[in-house]
């Protein structure tokens, strides 16, 4: 801690104690509502709502506002929030992060600002982890809202539109990051405004922020169809890389996680795959399918990154040692990995819609998050969220021990130390939660635990099911649970009876993690609420931490002390050697997602401009100025396109020109070339914008006002067409434009830069076949069956990387690409009616 800090305290010393103020007004109306009758406390409900339609603000209102719920939350739940609860609850309203330890009653400081927030009408999403807790939060909360007369609606896995559209109308509603990204994605991809379930994005409360916000921050969420692609390459290139020798044929760099063929082994690709030149750029198929079979093979490790289970391959989350059902790993490195462990490979798919969770949360009119450990990430969340985080004082003094680290020469001998502390332990009756940054670790101590007959439960991702259940009588005396990471997070840890007596909760980390925070997490479920507890980790120099990013000094110190397998020292300067690894691991993440974020934010603004567009169509606008004005364009652009101005050449540029507005227009030869004698490219456009506005003008009077509606499901669905591709192409160029930085250009700036101008080519694009379909759509008297079409999409989280819902079900027979055009034109549906979709 610096000077200036001794004397005037921590930036968060500084702002609490700004805030103390209005926590003693809140504190002062404590009395007054507690003499009002249940239905005099509701009624302030509706009297707050008319005082804002009056011209005060939430601020105005604020320290009545949080009595009221104080009371509200005594009466219908019997838990009344004290000072720093408040203190919390005022945070948040304002739009920042608050730090509060493990069992400081989070959930309770969310109703706070969630009811003042609500009354504006505009809604409130508190956002959680997982469907359990979401359904827990709302079940238990909703009694509080419920009594003060606003409803509370819950977004879970499997509801249907309907439902999810009831949810989002209530005043508060709960539910998890993917769900809410989902739903406004799914959004933008409806054709009629009513199927739209979510309403404005106002005031988002986020728990668990950091694990949202950060660990999961490179994440896209993704809606993706079926692909066209074989998947049988991937058999292919599987065989090829199991037959290669690491350093041989190829090395692997553990920082980057990457694998790189030596020339050996480039040789040997030429050889197998029957090319002359691997890096050539008509081999890329090629060198994809290699490079993602050899990180298949070589750096994703079953039992750590997945499992295999029902004969399909299982992310597991490396924050949260959680599976992640559904969800597939992108760019057909999950194909990869079907392939090496010998299941049944999926097809890839297409990205139809997708946003960062970075950039989702970004677009709330006011963001805010609880946690109990975000310090240490405070520069990211200022930098890319504006939201600053302030350590909110437990209510009572922390009473648990954190004792030093204990660092092994080798994994056996800490594993062996650990076991032996569990036994010791065991015998006092004192409960024991042991961390693991691993599956692998985590049955490795039960097998090592089952060897010496001591009790005990394993939660990690096998079992997640019965994870909060396990996790909250892991308190209980005598209990010994061994869980990955954060497993079970945001379920309370309550002690059992005679627990305090014996010392209370012991944490044991098996490993450092790469994130501080994650370390602090596991500390933090221990010494509850000043509970007396007690925690340690255990290091090896053979742990990857140590192995990839430890300093050489430590192996020094190491050597020079001659430790045994057993032995174990406690060192300031190993401790302080193993933060620094920690804070170079945190620091190159974070550069990664900045990386990462500086590309989303091109794809974000033309996402912004297309779902704007999308938008204004879906709301019932007249688009018939619109559509004139495309068709104008589309004139104009073809037109110069064709007549370049050199004279030798006109006669076939005008044949051409005809032939192609033929097409485009369906005239039918109703320009003839002596039509057009004599006129330049200007005079050729008025005369043929005449020509064409009059065959729409014909069109038009078939159908009447139709018209308008046909325009309408014809533009939505071109946009969408269009923009699927672009997306594609916009990932594309992400994965290859890193290589400009060997030609001196700023990769970013080169994306920018090309993004921009194939977004421009996506308009015209857009523009040209709106016209086309406007032109060829059989248009007849009476009146037109305009289908609603539905994207038949299964749902999908890429988790660097992806993920599914069910399809949804067709109700008609699905035209393969291939096959004959049902209209009976003899041509492949793809060449006819299918063009284009």
């Amino acid at each position: 801690m610096g000077l200036f800090s001794k004397i005037f305290g921590t930036y968060s010393e500084r702002q609490v104690k700004g805030i103390l103020p209005l926590v003693d007004k809140i504190e002062a109306l404590d009395s007054t509502m507690q003499n009002l009758s249940d239905e005099e406390l509701r009624d302030k409900t509706t009297e707050f709502k008319e005082r804002l339609k009056n011209g005060e603000t939430l601020d105005d209102i604020l320290p009545e506002a949080f009595a009221v719920v104080r009371e509200g939350a005594y009466r219908a739940i019997g838990l009344k929030a004290y000072r720093e609860q408040l203190i919390g609850g005022i945070v948040l309203h304002q739009g920042r992060i608050s730090e509060m330890k493990t069992g400081e009653g989070k959930t309770l400081v969310a109703t706070l600002p969630a009811y003042l927030n609500a009354l504006t009408g505009k809604g409130v999403h508190i956002i959680t982890v997982n469907d359990y807790l979401a359904k827990r939060d709302r079940d238990q909360m909703s009694q509080v809202y419920g009594f003060l007369g606003l409803e509370t609606g819950v977004i879970l896995h499997g509801l249907t539109g309907d439902q999810r559209r009831e949810a989002y109308n209530c005043d508060i509603t709960y539910g998890t990051n993917s769900e809410f990204g989902f739903d406004y994605l799914r959004d933008n991809m409806v054709v009629y405004l009513e199927e739209k379930v979510q309403r404005g994005l106002n005031y988002v409360i986020v728990d668990e922020v950091d694990s949202i916000l950060i660990d999961e921050a490179r994440t896209p969420l993704i809606i993706s169809g079926q692909g066209e692609k074989s998947t049988d390459f991937y058999k292919v290139a599987d065989f090829f890389v199991k037959t290669l020798k690491k350093e041989e044929d190829f090395t692997i760099d553990e920082k980057t996680k990457s694998v790189i063929l030596t020339d050996a082994g480039v040789e040997k690709a030429e050889k197998y795959y029957h090319i002359d030149n691997y890096a050539d750029a008509e081999n890329m198929r090629i060198q994809h399918h290699t490079v993602q079979a050899l990180r298949a093979n070589y750096i994703m490790n079953n039992e750590i990154d997945y499992i295999v289970k029902d004969n399909s391959v299982v992310i597991v989350d490396e924050f949260t040692g959680r599976v992640m059902e559904g969800r597939r790993y992108s760019d057909g490195l999950h194909q990869a990995i079907e392939a090496k462990e010998g299941v049944k490979i999926e097809s890839e798919s297409k990205t139809l819609a997708t946003i960062t969770y970075q950039n989702y949360f970004r677009m709330y009119n006011k963001l805010a998050g609880m946690t109990g450990t975000a310090i240490t990430e405070e520069n990211e969340f200022r930098e890319i969220y504006g939201l600053d985080v302030l350590e909110i004082p437990t209510h009572l003094p922390i009473a648990r021990i954190d004792q030093p680290d204990l660092v092994y020469k080798t994994t056996k001998g800490k594993f062996e130390a650990i076991v032996n502390e569990i036994e010791e332990t065991h015998r006092t009756g004192q409960p024991m939660l042991v961390g693991t940054v691993s599956i692998e670790n985590s049955e490795l101590v039960s097998s090592l635990l089952k060897k010496r007959g001591i009790p005990h439960q394993v939660l990690n991702a096998k079992y997640h099911e019965k994870e909060a259940e396990i996790i909250s009588r892991a308190g209980e005396k005598g209990a010994v649970t061994i869980a990955t990471n954060m497993a079970g997070r945001g379920t309370d840890i309550k002690l059992g009876e005679g627990v305090l007596e014996v010392g209370g909760l012991k944490i044991i980390g098996t490993e450092r993690h790469e994130s501080r925070r994650i370390d602090n997490q596991l500390r933090g479920r221990s010494g509850r609420q000043g509970d007396k507890g007690e925690s340690r980790f255990y290091v090896s120099l053979e742990d990857d931490l140590m192995r990839i990013f430890g300093s050489e000094r430590i192996q020094g110190v190491v050597e020079k002390l001659g430790l045994e397998e057993n032995e174990a020292i406690e060192s300031k300067m190993v401790s302080s050697a193993i933060e620094s690894a920690q804070k170079k691991v945190e620091g190159n993440n974070f550069d990664v997602r900045k990386s990462l974020l500086q590309y989303d934010d091109v794809m974000n603004k033309q996402r912004e401009i297309i779902y704007a567009q999308r938008n204004s169509v879906l709301q019932g606008e007249n688009l018939k100025d619109y559509i004139m004005a495309m068709i104008e364009d589309v004139v104009e652009s073809g037109v110069n396109g064709h007549l370049t101005g050199v004279e030798e050449s006109v006669d076939d540029e005008i044949k051409k020109l005809i032939a192609y507005f033929d097409d485009l227009f369906l005239l039918k030869g109703a320009v003839k070339e002596e039509d057009l004698d004599n006129l330049d490219n200007e005079g050729i456009i008025k005369y043929y914008k005449e020509v064409v506005m009059k065959a729409y003008a014909a069109r038009e009077e078939i159908v009447k006002d139709e018209m308008r509606e046909i325009e309408r499901v014809i533009l939505l669905r071109v946009v969408d067409t269009k923009w699927m591709d672009h997306i594609d192409s916009m990932e594309h160029l992400k994965q290859y434009i890193g290589l400009r930085s060997y030609k001196q250009q700023d990769p970013v700036q080169a994306y920018q830069f090309e993004g921009s101008e194939m977004f421009e080519e996506m308009i015209q694009g857009i523009k040209l076949d709106t016209v086309r379909y406007l032109y060829h759509i059989e248009i007849e008297k009476k009146e037109p069956q305009i289908e609603r079409e539905r994207v038949a999409v299964e749902t999908t989280t890429n988790y660097d990387e992806a993920a599914a819902n069910e399809p949804k079900k067709r109700t008609e027979p699905k035209i393969g690409r291939n096959d004959p055009c049902p209209c009976g034109s003899g041509q492949k549906y793809k060449n006819c009616c299918g063009r284009g979709k």
